[in-house]
């Protein structure tokens, strides 16, 4: 059984979606959802340990060996990646009954738990395989099932949110198709192992660069990345709470880590890539994100809105430890990608407890809520804190691997912009504390009592995380820094 976990890590949520859907009932999918994330947790867990030394796990699919058949290959990058989604997605699912029932209408439950694992199913396919084709499926089965859970709640403005989503995810995804195409046209081979090796060959041909084009062009809008990041703040606001915080928490950190994919594995060989100014680009990019963005939240009258600008900014974060090339950035980018997804998926969870009790999340709405839900209000302040850096939270431990980099470097001035970027971070964080604790409750808030333990408990759970991985840094940092070893061999 243990040699076939690469493919139950993904057979298993995508067998249940159906059946979900076959039973229509919302109660029994529930625990279906819940057995299977957990499941996946426990698949990912063994699969994390495998491969924690160094070795390889390479899944024939039909028993065709590769190049010729599609190839699941899981090594310490990805296994990183698969433990950090299936974790989420163990957590969320425990908290969403609840949610689920406030903000989804009955006859939809059951739909809901069948989209939200096959977009479980979507993400760790995309995570698991080492085919570029099946990537791209893989990337459409995450992506369609998102835009129906996007647009299944009460909002009406979800339904164009899921739509602007739907566009431009769509031009993403042609982007990198075409992008796969035109290596596939150079190579002969959709094998991204393989196809290493054959580019590390090629020099100086233009269909590689365009498809380095392409594929970058398309990922970026996946990911979110500044300025192609125009669907997420919509998409964020307007969404269920409970999808919000499992999108945010591990749809954009997949996206990041088929970008450092091909960046690292496939053109890391290339004289290509070498010869190309990515990283001023992408330097540029990410500064752009971490002001532009969080200089946009402060304004937001949503929290969730505002959240969702400060997921555009944290993105920066990662991106910019990818650009700078070296162990310690791309160490420091990597472990943002798992201690952000800790911390909005902590705090959007908290959220959603204030929509379930006041119904909206906008400031004008909330004043004085630290008074009626103090364990709810006092987790998002926690979570806020991890957002600008505080040491003793995991914000902190991201934010000094990136100043180290930096430094490393010589490049002060990217160390101040790190913590300029952050004092941005306090401004919008204080908005809510003053809105929860410097205000007087109105009559309606001051009926309210706190979100139910169902949702608390999850919710603090993740907290409980972003304190706890910032005291210990064992497991993020050592696998952090076995998967930005493990990449930064491939541009050797």
């Amino acid at each position: 059984m243990t040699s076939h976990l690469p493919i139950l890590q993904v057979v298993v949520p995508l067998i249940a979606a159906p059946i979900m859907v076959l039973l229509r009932s919302g109660p029994i999918a529930w625990v279906l959802a819940v057995s299977v994330s957990w499941a996946a947790l426990a698949i990912a867990a063994g699969l994390f340990v495998e491969v924690a030394d160094g070795s390889l796990v390479s899944y024939w699919i039909g028993s065709w060996p590769p190049p010729y058949g599609i190839e699941y290959r899981i090594d310490v990058v990805n296994a990183f990646l698969v433990l950090l989604i299936s974790l989420i997605a163990a957590v969320v699912i425990v908290y969403s009954r609840e949610s689920v029932r406030a903000e989804i209408p009955r006859e939809r439950h059951y739909l809901f738990y069948a989209m939200y694992a096959l977009c479980l199913a979507g993400l760790l396919g995309i995570a698991v395989t080492g085919d570029a084709f099946n990537l791209f499926v893989f990337l459409e089965v995450s992506s369609l099932s998102s835009y129906v859970l996007i647009a299944l709640g009460r909002d009406r403005r979800a339904l164009m949110a899921a739509y602007q989503y739907l566009i431009l995810g769509t031009i993403g995804a042609t982007c990198y198709v075409i992008g796969v195409g035109l290596l596939y046209l150079e190579t002969g081979t959709l094998n991204l192992a393989d196809m290493a090796v054959r580019l590390a060959q090629v020099s100086g041909d233009r269909p590689v660069l365009a498809a380095l084009a392409f594929i970058t062009v398309g990922i970026s809008l996946k990911l979110a990345l500044f300025p192609l990041h125009l669907w997420l703040p919509n998409a964020y606001a307007y969404a269920p709470s409970v999808v919000t915080a499992f999108l945010a928490a591990t749809a954009t950190k997949v996206s990041i880590y088929v970008l450092l994919r091909f960046y690292f594995h496939v053109f890391g060989g290339s004289a290509i890539f070498d010869a190309q100014p990515m990283a001023p680009i992408w330097i540029t990019l990410s500064l752009a994100a971490m002001f532009i963005a969080s200089a946009t939240a402060i304004f937001q009258d949503n929290v969730k809105r505002l959240f969702a600008y400060s997921s555009v900014a944290q993105i920066g974060y990662m991106t910019l430890g990818a650009s700078l090339g070296s162990f310690t950035g791309l160490t420091g980018g990597i472990v943002h990608l798992f201690n952000h997804a800790l911390t909005k998926g902590a705090l959007f969870l908290l959220l959603g407890g204030i929509a379930l009790r006041v119904g909206t999340i906008r400031f004008d709405a909330i004043g004085g809520i630290g008074r009626v839900m103090p364990l709810t209000s006092f987790g998002i302040v926690l979570g806020g804190l991890s957002l600008i850096g505080v040491p003793a939270t995991v914000g902190f431990v991201s934010k000094w691997y990136l100043v180290l980099a930096t430094l490393e470097r010589g490049d002060w001035w990217l160390a101040f912009a790190i913590v300029g970027s952050s004092m941005l971070a306090v401004v919008y964080v204080w908005r809510f504390v003053e809105a929860a604790y410097f205000r007087e409750p109105s009559a309606e808030v001051a009926r309210l009592r706190e979100a139910p333990l169902s949702m608390l408990v999850p919710a603090w759970l993740m907290v409980l995380a972003c304190v706890y991985f910032g005291l210990d840094t064992q497991l993020t940092l050592g696998g952090a820094g076995a998967a930005a070893a493990e990449l930064l061999r491939g541009r050797q």
